[in-house]
């Protein structure tokens, strides 16, 4: 229980209760947590002291909040090597995830100045814009927008429901082989958050990817917002 004559603030108290409570599996992945209102009377403490242990633990990552549901223990967070570049789909795949896709917008448009820049093409040129809602046994997982050059590649709707890197290899029977990737954290915006079924504000990763083909063409820039609670992103070093 809280001991409120303790001189280790009633948040911090409550924090590490229910840390524990997850660390030691009394509380397990996706298992619900008691709502403010709740806590507030079992503990007998303010909401805004509940809110404070609670959204700390969400910042974490040991929490999540779900949009309209509550606040859940989170789901083990999938490691994603930063050495070795692969599609959304072959990483699902290679850890037993099936992966999936909503697509959310597909269009041609004229790149603008920086797409123009990323995709070293000249401004106006007709790209791909490629918006999709990348799920993870259903879940969602990230939101990323792509943006492809359209040099002897010919797309349709259906085409965007699998592996694209996959496609865009066998189509245009060149290998896929590096990018330069920049990651920050952030915070999902009103519509991230709805589609990523998470609460406005709550942590993200952003990533940027520039893709090459080997005879070092580009052909993708792609922005993607990862849930911050799903992933976390790891890399091996030598000296």
């Amino acid at each position: 229980m809280i001991d409120k004559e303790s001189p280790i603030p009633m948040y911090y108290q409550l924090q590490e209760m229910l840390r524990k409570l997850i660390e030691s599996g009394d509380l397990k992945p996706g298992d619900p947590i008691p709502s403010e209102r709740e806590l507030s009377e079992q503990h007998d403490i303010s909401r805004m002291t509940i809110r404070q242990a609670l959204t700390n633990l969400v910042n974490e990552g040991l929490l999540t909040r779900s949009k309209g549901r509550g606040t859940f223990v989170a789901e083990e967070k999938i490691e994603q090597p930063l050495m070795k570049l692969t599609g959304f789909s072959e990483d699902m795949r290679l850890r037993g995830i099936e992966p999936g896709s909503r697509l959310i917008q597909f269009d041609t448009v004229k790149a603008g100045d920086n797409v123009a820049k990323y995709l070293e093409i000249d401004p106006g040129t007709k790209v791909y814009q490629i918006s999709r809602l990348r799920l993870g046994d259903g879940a969602p997982m990230a939101y990323e927008t792509s943006f492809l050059r359209m040099d002897g590649l010919l797309l349709k709707e259906t085409d965007l429901q699998g592996s694209l890197y996959a496609l865009i290899e066998a189509t245009l029977n060149k290998k896929i082989a590096r990018a330069r990737q920049t990651i920050e954290p952030s915070f999902a915006t009103e519509d991230e958050a709805e589609l990523l079924t998470v609460e406005t504000g709550s942590p993200v990763l952003l990533l940027e990817r520039i893709t090459r083909f080997d005879d070092g063409t580009v052909f993708e820039y792609v922005k993607s917002a990862y849930r911050g609670d799903r992933y976390k992103f790891i890399a091996d070093m030598q000296r």
